[in-house]
């Protein structure tokens, strides 16, 4: 991807999402732009997995506005890609690495819904990059951790997509896995992505991302990774949600 792409932006304006009578997320205020690394912090409830949901376009924003590049979201789907939590792929669902990875070509197909040569091409590309030409003939609900997170990473760039959402990522990973996820998401910003991802291990969040913002149902902080993990307010927030790093040994 050419450094054309590092001013595409993303912007929140006022954002707000309820389930029903139930307030989920308010007050969301923030831009960030491609070749950036985002982490979502928060205790849970806090509305993390809301803001996936309405960028990822499976919700709508009841106020405010969500836009990518100074349009509505909903305009750039093909941009955007969404990556499931590693556990929670279906088991009685034996897809091949390389069909999975394919998939990402749908939102690309003509009329006819014909796979054609770019898109095989695509495909072989993603399966490259992320190191998945060994494994790309294997069943999906038969590898590692790692291994599937690579594989809807290719997914995504068989997409071409320019923003990559991800929900805990580094969730039941071991420490190589974590370390490899790492490094490909530092690649994927220095190749013109934007990753947003939520997260839980605090003591990681400033070497893997960039920028952080912390939510409690409404925006508590944004800012880079830095300076927010200094924060007071932030600090109190998130160590709400971590108590054993505070327990007295009596």
């Amino acid at each position: 991807m050419s450094h054309s792409h590092e001013h595409h932006q993303l912007d929140l304006s006022d954002v707000a999402f309820s389930y029903g009578p139930k307030l989920a997320l308010s007050e969301v205020n923030f831009s960030i732009h491609c070749g950036q690394r985002l982490a979502l912090l928060g205790p849970n409830g806090a509305g993390k997995s809301t803001l996936i949901r309405l960028l990822a376009g499976l919700l709508k924003n009841e106020t405010g506005s969500i836009n990518w590049r100074e349009n509505p979201i909903s305009k750039a789907r093909r941009e955007i890609a969404y990556l499931p939590q590693v556990d929670q792929h279906q088991r009685h669902f034996p897809l091949r690495v390389r069909d999975v990875v394919a998939m990402g070509r749908y939102p690309h197909l003509g009329h006819f819904r014909r796979f054609g040569k770019i898109d095989q091409e695509k495909t072989e590309e993603a399966i490259a990059t992320m190191n998945l030409g060994e494994i790309a003939h294997r069943q999906i609900d038969q590898l590692s951790g790692g291994q599937q997170q690579r594989t809807y990473i290719a997914r995504a760039l068989a997409q071409e997509a320019h923003v990559l959402l991800l929900d805990e990522p580094f969730n039941g990973l071991d420490i190589e896995s974590r370390c490899h996820l790492s490094d490909s998401l530092i690649d994927l910003t220095k190749s013109g992505h934007l990753i947003i991802a939520s997260h839980h291990q605090l003591e990681s969040v400033t070497e893997i991302f960039t920028h952080a913002l912390v939510l409690d149902q409404k925006q508590v902080a944004f800012g880079p990774a830095a300076e927010v993990m200094v924060s007071d307010a932030v600090k109190t927030t998130l160590h709400s949600c971590h108590p054993h790093q505070h327990e007295r040994v009596l």
